[in-house]
């Protein structure tokens, strides 16, 4: 990956976050307008909560405030199928809007974030809700892998502000989990391997 400008990481939750703050020693240097933890150089991290409106302000924040001309926008996903596993980590190479379709011809929209080399794939769906039962998760998976309220927001972000955009989801959760309280569970148990992936393997490539 070019360029030497900084690293930014938004997530959507401390549950998430927690680990990856630990690991790479950073602390809180912002609570408001967005919760932001940094450290001497890079990366800086913005908590940005949870949904596509506060994750697009998130990753904006750090464009524009910190300088982030790469945005690593990690985290959960629930599977919308039952082939993944949950703690799988993949990396996004393409992401629909099933909430949001073309005005003029209401055509599903698409984008592309950056990719980097050696990773598993997978299409991500981004709703302004979140997807829990069978059914609801049926509902998109002819279309996409994996799902989530944030990923194609912090897309639209790094396009408008010209940074680029990587993503990795973590699968926190499939069909079979329909339990919100399971879930978190899920996330929490799964937050320090995703943290221990992206620092051995996704941020070396940062620099």
């Amino acid at each position: 990956m070019q360029g030497n400008t900084r690293t930014g990481i938004v997530m959507a939750t401390m549950i998430e976050a927690g680990p990856l703050i630990d690991s790479l020693g950073l602390s809180a240097t912002e609570e408001g307008p967005v919760r932001v933890f940094s450290a001497d150089g890079f990366p800086v991290l913005a908590v940005s909560g949870i949904g596509k409106v506060s994750a697009a302000l998130a990753a904006q924040y750090l464009i524009l405030n910190y300088g982030a001309g790469a945005i690593f926008n990690i985290g959960a996903a629930g599977a919308t199928g039952n082939a993944m596993r949950t703690g799988d980590i993949y990396h996004i190479d393409s992401i629909i809007e099933p909430d949001r379709p073309r005005i003029m011809n209401r055509s599903q929209r698409s984008s592309t974030p950056d990719t980097l080399d050696g990773f598993r794939k997978a299409i991500l769906a981004t709703l302004d809700r979140p997807l829990v039962t069978a059914a609801e998760r049926a509902s998109v998976a002819a279309r996409a892998d994996l799902v989530d309220m944030e990923g194609a927001a912090v897309l639209q972000a790094c396009r408008l502000f010209k940074a680029r955009c990587y993503l990795f989801k973590m699968v926190s959760d499939t069909p079979e989990h329909e339990s919100d309280t399971q879930i978190v569970e899920n996330i929490r148990r799964l937050a320090a391997p995703l943290a221990e992936f992206f620092v051995q393997k996704v941020l070396p490539l940062s620099a």
